[in-house]
């Protein structure tokens, strides 16, 4: 995790029971995991934030990319030129609202 071997460890420990002694040695070893729990939850949680604000950095960014994209389509097409558009397949034939029903096929005036 940090370089130290098993080694390492094994001195460490030793050294814990011969100057703690073995009745404190649970409890030390609790505490000394309990405070490595909060660090590493510390840790996660400096790290969740650190993402989250790189992530809005590049939304933020992404944002301004499209937006100067559309500016410049809408510079090359501009919508007037469209504002006038035929009509889509199929549209002739929808009546619209005001407009007098159709006859129906049948020849029956029923409303």
């Amino acid at each position: 995790m940090f370089g130290i071997g098993g080694i390492e460890i094994l001195i460490v420990g030793v050294m814990a029971l011969l100057v703690v002694g073995p009745k404190e040695l649970p409890g030390l070893m609790r505490i000394i995991g309990r405070g490595v729990g909060k660090a590493r939850a510390y840790a996660r949680h400096f790290t969740a934030g650190i993402d989250n604000i790189v992530r809005e950095a590049e939304l933020e960014e992404m944002e301004k990319q499209w937006k100067r994209q559309n500016e410049e389509i809408m510079k090359r097409f501009p919508a007037d030129l469209y504002d006038e558009q035929p009509p889509l397949a199929g549209e002739q034939d929808v009546p619209r609202e005001g407009d007098a029903t159709p006859p129906r096929p049948d020849g029956d005036e029923r409303a």
